[in-house]
């Protein structure tokens, strides 16, 4: 027997530096919201490793199904066999969405599934440009880095890259040209009510500077900008997106990847505005950690895949499906989507109180359990220049108080809350304690 299990742990330095740090537990294992490292020590975990643990760390329920099935099978290639757990996810989830019929495609990574989306757009419509949102995030392969404007960290000094992808302006109330205003005010259709964040006008500039609609295959959109900020759009504007690319025959690609799987309060963030997407991407909650990504899409437009033009290695692996049909149950069975709505307006309520007076603190924003503090300097410019600075003291004072955190956004100016759905509303109580002690001790003052 080897004696490699009883040498000394290795150092951190093993880790390739190209992984930017966000936190440096050494954790030894997961229990619902929480982490708990070697020593012993408990750390509230609201960043879900970056959305992926809606149930929580290590459910049971989901543990026990991913070693029923690593002990009978723990791969079976999708070209050379059928499986149980891979026969019966792809019927759930064609059906986990109104409307359709709708059919399923399975890959590894939200990157892969975004890929996958793009060359079945292009291929069921026989147009080959993409337009993207600015602010957009979509992946780290070539083809999704050109899709990804989020921030210049994810694409810069890797061109070229994939061409025929144009990016349009995403509304972004709070740093609408003119003013910040109110997105959440009742307006006319296709309008941002008193913002002056003038999308639509930007997407018909586009049409008419850089790229044809008749040449456009698809759009692909984040209901809620994840990377770029966290940044809840106007209630108008998905339907009217909709409406648009209908009228242009341009299909509608939303990529769900954070916001699936109950994140803001519906199984999908395009279901608050009842639209109805030819494509959705899903990853991370699908499997509570496990591997497994996919699409959804209209079974006409799956259809135009011949048998051979798409595939993988491990898509819909035999473990990861089993893992993502309990999942599925442990969303459904104890109500996590509806937790996540009301946890989510706990903490968004508490979060404006703990922000009232602190000008530092620009805006407070965010649906379901996926919430944003933006940090400014309030005494310059038009006192909405990003403050990354102060976002990074407070979440080092956040995790001095073993709550970790996320920044977001285009200069990483905000920080991103992103509980895990199993999280109770006295652990709500605690991180929102945590988190004003955190802005107190980093110098983030009311008046």
């Amino acid at each position: 027997m080897s004696d490699r299990a009883n040498r000394p742990l290795p150092g951190h330095d093993v880790i390739a530096p190209v992984w930017g740090r966000a936190g440096n537990v050494d954790v030894e294992r997961g229990e619902g919201s929480w982490l708990i490292d070697r020593a012993g020590t408990r750390w509230l975990d609201y960043t879900s490793g970056i959305g992926v643990t809606n149930t929580g760390h290590a459910h049971p329920r989901v543990a026990a199904a991913i070693a029923a099935q690593a002990g009978k099978l723990l791969h079976g290639q999708q070209n050379i066999v059928y499986h149980e757990p891979g026969l019966r996810l792809h019927d759930r989830l064609s059906q986990i969405l109104p409307g359709g019929p709708w059919g399923v495609f399975l890959s590894n990574s939200g990157a892969e599934a975004v890929e996958a989306a793009v060359k079945l757009a292009r291929r069921a419509t026989k147009r080959r440009n993409i337009l993207v949102f600015r602010g957009g995030y979509h992946g780290r392969t070539a083809q999704t880095m050109a899709l990804t404007t989020a921030k210049n960290v994810y694409r810069g000094h890797f061109e070229p890259l994939p061409g025929s992808v144009y990016s349009t302006a995403y509304p972004y109330c709070y740093r609408a040209p003119v003013a910040p205003r109110d997105p959440t005010t009742p307006g006319k259709p296709g309008s941002c009510a008193n913002c002056s964040c003038r999308w639509e006008e930007e997407w018909n500039l586009t049409l008419q500077t850089l790229v044809s609609a008749e040449d456009v295959a698809a759009v692909i959109i984040e209901p809620i900008l994840g990377e770029g900020g966290y940044i809840v759009p106007p209630p108008t504007f998905l339907p009217r997106l909709r409406q648009l690319t209908r009228d242009l025959g341009i299909l509608l690609i939303a990529d769900e990847v954070q916001t699936g799987f109950g994140r803001t309060g519906q199984m999908f963030a395009v279901q608050h505005s009842q639209v109805e997407p030819d494509i959705l991407v899903m990853a991370k909650g699908i499997a509570s950690g496990l591997p497994l990504s996919g699409i959804i899409a209209k079974r006409d437009l799956l259809a135009s895949w011949a048998p051979g033009t798409h595939g993988g290695t491990y898509g819909g692996n035999v473990v990861a499906c089993a893992a993502a049909l309990a999942t599925l149950d442990v969303l459904e069975e104890e109500q996590l989507v509806a937790n996540a709505a009301a946890r989510g307006a706990q903490m968004l309520d508490g979060l404006r109180a703990i922000a009232a007076g602190r000008r530092a603190i620009g805006d407070v924003r965010g649906i379901g359990l996926m919430l944003a503090l933006e940090f400014v300097k309030p005494d310059e410019g038009d006192g909405r220049v990003p403050d990354p600075d102060t976002v990074k003291r407070v979440i080092a004072e956040a995790a001095e108080r073993h709550l970790l955190l996320l920044s977001a956004g285009a200069y990483a100016q905000v920080i991103r809350i992103i509980p895990p759905l199993v999280t109770t509303a006295a652990e709500v109580d605690q991180a929102l304690e945590i988190i004003s002690a955190s802005l107190d001790a980093a110098g983030v003052a009311r008046g």
